[in-house]
């Protein structure tokens, strides 16, 4: 049994229909629920980082003369990353000597005068395209050999068609998702009713999901955020 409340996807959209004062009725409530907690997940990862939904370290082996590498496709943004020149014959992942890479911006990268020159990298540059890569300069020599290694923000798994699969949230977002969603219901809601609601449903929600976002945050001075920034705390 587990030790900490969790609810599947109706239940979230059956409680949150409650809170909207929207009538719950579960195949096309379920199938608006599902829209909005789709477009929700996207949200949230503009909002910040998600801890999460970190990954990493995830290394990535470099090729001599090769400056671009892809990156998975539900990539939102690198939060760290290093080169690092393994120590040959080792087996252990982490044995090694590591480098800072500094992020360069697109103009930054742009006017490199010579992209192809080869040396040990000092610089990546990340592309946040629809089919996310990383170009890095200078392009890695025959020798030695260099890998990258970064950790990434990817985006929030998909609920899935039906409602008997759970968010990928921790539970302490739950509240917050339960807010937000009964602040779109309202929002998308014809019963005059639920659109008074629309704004006590989206102060509540700001607040549910303040809370939690304050709570799910590296307790170390330093907080590392997307785009290779940080803040002190």
């Amino acid at each position: 049994m587990s030790a900490w409340p969790t609810f599947d996807v109706a239940e979230i959209a059956e409680e949150a229909s409650e809170r909207a004062g929207v009538e719950f009725r579960s195949g096309y409530s379920l199938r608006t629920a599902r829209r909005s907690l789709e477009l929700m997940s996207i949200e949230w990862a503009n909002r910040g980082l998600n801890l999460w939904t970190v990954e990493g370290p995830i290394r990535v082996a470099l090729v001599p003369g090769i400056r671009q590498y892809t990156l998975p496709e539900d990539t939102v943004d690198l939060v760290e990353h290093v080169l690092r020149q393994p120590n040959p014959g080792t087996t252990d992942p982490d044995d090694g000597q590591d480098y800072p890479l500094d992020r360069w911006s697109f103009s930054d990268y742009s006017a490199i005068p010579n992209k192809v020159a080869q040396g040990r990298p000092s610089i990546i540059h990340i592309r946040r395209a629809i089919k996310p890569f990383f170009l890095i300069w200078m392009a890695p020599p025959a020798a030695p050999a260099y890998e990258v290694v970064y950790w990434r923000m990817r985006r929030m798994r998909s609920v899935g068609a039906g409602g008997a699969g759970t968010p990928d949230i921790p539970w302490r977002f739950i509240p917050a998702m339960t807010a937000g969603l009964a602040y779109n219901l309202a929002l998308k809601s014809k019963d005059p009713d639920a659109l008074q609601r629309v704004a006590t449903l989206k102060q509540d929600y700001e607040e549910q999901f303040g809370l939690a976002a304050d709570e799910d945050r590296d307790r170390a001075p330093i907080r590392w955020v997307p785009g290779g920034g940080y803040e002190v705390i």
